[in-house]
């Protein structure tokens, strides 16, 4: 159809971005969704160093990229997270600090305002990322929850992140919650829920990524027609489910890769996620932005796993009929 193919950077920060830049060029992307951290993104050079901005515009054009997102997940995670010392190796020394779980969440809010200010300069309209959740941990009832204690995370939620939507509508960008174990909105019905708390906030929306629904029974496609309008952004990527009767949904404490997991993810077209359904939906939708490849496949060599996923997705990504296919059975119609 013509969707811009790009890649998210996160999973290659250990890559000069000289040098991803380079290998993205060689498979043939259009762009990199950017993520904020290391020398893909620095949002603080971008804010306060003259001619920044321009400069990384020059690097991606010289390999022939362009940008229609940034990330910054881990800030995101940040803002609404109970922070503990699992943050501290995700986050910056800047916005760590001593550590303080209050000062943390309010220089990740900041941090978050400043990445919208820095899109624009740049010229970027979408920043993807995550919220975190404070209540992610009453995922199971018991203890029992306390009334009104979900509520109150849904309410912290509006609290945070109110004010970090509205200096992302100032300045023109929108924010793509990638719907996400841990995040406030990890299925379609807590989503349904964020949306609520935010008083359907223009600037709030989602990055679409069908690979952290579909292991929980969660069918993609209804996702994207439950918000049609909301569809801010789209990481391909695929996951299988493989429960054989001693493995378990939840992952069983066993890292990503391990053959006895329930799930995982798939390099795309590797898993359970059926794409053709994915962009009839997307068509119907009328959705026009990047597809953008986020790899992760611990089984597959990464480089192998970029050019195939490239591939896959410039084959599926195909255009919606301009005709009804019966129409052609019109006798006024034929050609005489």
């Amino acid at each position: 159809m013509g969707r811009p193919i790009t890649m998210i950077t996160g999973q290659w920060g250990d890559l000069p971005s000289d040098t991803l830049f380079a290998f993205m060029q060689k498979v043939g992307f259009d762009g990199a969704e950017l993520c904020a951290g290391g020398d893909h993104f620095n949002v603080q050079k971008a804010l306060n160093e003259p001619g920044y901005c321009e400069a990384k515009k020059e690097q991606m054009k010289k390999y022939g990229l362009s940008c229609w997102a940034i990330s910054n997940h881990s800030m995101g995670q940040a803002v609404l997270d109970i922070i503990d010392i699992r943050h501290k190796s995700v986050l910056p020394d800047y916005i760590w600090g001593d550590g303080d779980p209050e000062g943390v969440n309010a220089r990740a809010a900041e941090e978050m305002k400043a990445t919208a200010r820095a899109a624009r300069k740049f010229g970027v309209n979408i920043i993807t990322g995550f919220t975190g959740s404070s209540i992610w941990p009453y995922l199971y009832s018991y203890p029992p929850i306390p009334p009104g204690a979900i509520e109150a995370g849904f309410a912290l939620l509006a609290e945070r992140w109110t004010p970090i939507l509205d200096i992302f509508s100032e300045n023109g960008v929108k924010f793509a919650l990638e719907v996400h174990p841990t995040e406030i909105a990890f299925d379609l019905y807590s989503a349904e829920m964020a949306l609520d708390a935010l008083n359907h906030h223009p600037a709030f929306g989602f990055n679409f990524d069908p690979s952290h629904l579909i292991w929980q029974g969660v069918d993609p496609v209804k996702f994207i027609r439950k918000f049609p309008d909301r569809i801010f952004h789209v990481h391909m990527k695929d996951a299988a489910v493989r429960l054989d009767g001693e493995s378990g949904i939840l992952g069983s404490h066993l890292n990503f890769g391990d053959h006895r997991r329930g799930w995982d993810f798939r390099s795309l077209g590797h898993g359970d996620v059926k794409f053709d359904e994915i962009i009839r939906a997307l068509n119907d939708i009328d959705y026009q932005g990047p597809l953008s490849v986020e790899w992760e496949d611990s089984g597959m060599d990464r480089e192998y796993g970029a050019k195939e996923a490239f591939e896959f997705v410039k084959k599926v990504d195909f255009a919606p009929s301009k005709i009804a296919f019966d129409s052609a059975f019109d006798r006024s119609k034929k050609v005489q």
